[in-house]
């Protein structure tokens, strides 16, 4: 009887007139959803299915998840959902919008955007930029401060629950042999013990939310020209309440795994940038490689439901499926906490050099980056893009700056993550402060100083376009009559190809 009215509702929005629109109607499909797509609409309903984790088997319960879904959607996508619309039935035994009879069914009524615009297919046509993806990191970071707060204190006990999942996931399938699959969840066991604590404390303290809950590439869109986040999890809040962080990890391994290391790694530093939280990056690694794991089960399920004989689909999800498998090993290493420092005069290159050296860095997603001009805007609780006024470079206030740099360093190194640190230092004083904080943190310590003659620094100061650095040719020229000498650290030329550059810090 279910799959009898389904079937009719299905009918009702094949037929354009029906949704308003004209032209023929397109249906996506999912395990758990129907999408009509005609004209300038897309209508949603959901599968009368009922699973482990989503019960959707009765009218009510269906309009109940589009109610949720409009309204948590409509937080950081808005503009994109609209409405919902009851499908009832008339007394003829006709289907209607939003009668006063029976009802049979519900839809979220979408505005319909190009697919094009979906994050997933922009990363695959190269058109992903580091300023969008910046927006987004923002976007993602803001979305977590409004997410209402759970209060609780059991952190470590909700990643030990998908842990237990995923054991259970991966025993659906023979992609992974029983040995390989304990050995990976053990490793996932075993670092959870250490990180236990600090899960928990974050929970007590408010790291613990109800988020998006499957924040990947598919998941993000741009919708006039505004990246959005769309199709949270809203039918299951336990599946959606979850440490911020593991909840950004999603989109982070998902660069990271599409062969983007260098976005996933700007998206942690931007994320970072706007929610003050260096503490829990110590956990980003084993949050990415558990993300990974669960993408290894899901796929690899996936396998064991295709239909026989479509080999060459099979193929390719064991392939991607153990891709992720072997993503989430590596991610369950070791590596010792680094810092690298980079100094040089306005114009030398310290952030182009230092955006491209973090993700070579440490675990998945890489280095923090510590930047001396974003530090000094912090301060000021202003947006890194702002100008600020001369006064906020006296000597008193960069002094503070260098400072917070140093502190920040050895803290994010004691607790094992590496570190690139992007400032002028030119000053002997605060060059010491960096070395001291990687010896206090019992780390290697490399400092890199990048060299360019005057013209090449004027003409980088005057071609650059804005960003948080508030330098001019006119605080290049007083850099330049105090002509430091710089003995302590390497130098390397500035306008080498950037890959040298980079192979000379990492190798330094």
């Amino acid at each position: 009887m279910i799959v009898d009215e389904q079937r009719a509702v299905r009918d009702f929005l094949a037929q354009s007139v029906n949704l308003g629109q004209v032209g023929p109607v397109e249906f996506i499909e999912t395990h758990i959803s129907l999408i009509a797509l005609a004209g300038t609409r897309a209508f949603k309903m959901k599968r009368a299915v009922k699973l482990p984790y989503v019960d959707f088997s009765t009218p009510d319960k269906r309009l109940e998840a589009c109610e949720a879904e409009l309204a948590m959607n409509s937080v950081t996508a808005p503009g994109l959902y609209r409405r919902v619309r009851r499908i009832t039935r008339a007394t003829d035994g006709l289907l209607v919008w939003d009668g006063e009879g029976e009802l049979v069914d519900a839809v979220v009524e979408m505005m319909r955007f190009d697919q094009e615009q979906l994050f997933d297919r922009m990363a695959s046509a190269g058109r992903l930029t580091p300023a969008l993806m910046t927006e987004t990191a923002r976007m993602i970071a803001r979305a977590h401060r409004q997410a209402p707060i759970i209060a609780a204190e059991d952190g470590a006990a909700r990643v030990a629950h998908v842990l237990s999942i995923n054991r259970a996931g991966f025993a659906t399938s023979d992609v992974f042999s029983a040995e390989e699959a304990d050995r990976l969840t053990t490793q996932f066991e075993r670092q959870l013990t250490h990180l236990a604590e600090l899960l928990d404390r974050r929970a007590r303290v408010g790291r613990v939310r109800r988020c998006h809950g499957d924040l990947h590439l598919r998941n993000i869109c741009l919708l006039h020209g505004v990246p959005r986040l769309f199709d949270c999890i809203e039918f299951n809040a336990e599946l959606a309440t979850t440490d911020v962080l593991y909840d950004l990890a999603f989109l982070l391994m998902d660069l990271w795994h599409r062969g983007f290391p260098a976005l996933s790694n700007l998206v942690m530093n931007r994320y970072l940038d706007e929610g003050e939280d260096d503490e829990g990056m110590r956990l980003l690694p084993f949050f990415v490689a558990l993300r990974a794991a669960v993408r290894a089960h899901v796929t690899a399920t996936q396998v064991t439901s295709r239909a026989v004989g479509i080999e060459s689909a099979s193929d390719a999800l064991i392939a991607e499926a153990r891709s992720y498998f072997t993503l989430a090993e590596n991610l369950l290493g070791h590596t010792p906490p680094r810092l690298i420092a980079i100094g040089g005069l306005s114009g030398s290159g310290k952030t182009t050099v230092a955006d491209h050296l973090a993700p070579h860095l440490g675990l998945a997603p890489g280095a923090r980056i510590l930047e001396s001009d974003r530090v000094r805007k912090a301060l000021f609780d202003v947006p890194a893009e702002t100008r600020l006024p001369q006064a906020a470079y006296r000597p008193e206030v960069s002094a503070e700056v260098y400072r917070e740099l140093a502190m920040r360093a050895q803290d994010l190194l004691a607790n094992g993550v590496s570190v690139v640190a992007d400032a002028v230092f030119d000053d002997e004083e605060n060059r010491s402060r960096m070395s001291a904080a990687a010896r206090q943190a019992k780390a290697r310590f490399t400092g890199i100083w990048l060299q360019a003659s005057p013209s090449t620094l004027r003409r980088r100061v005057r071609e650059r376009p804005a960003g948080p650095s508030d330098a001019t040719l006119t605080v290049l020229a007083r850099q330049l009559e105090r002509n430091p000498e710089v003995r302590d650290w390497q130098a390397v030329a500035a306008d080498a190809p950037l890959d040298t550059v980079v192979k000379a810090a990492l190798d330094g």
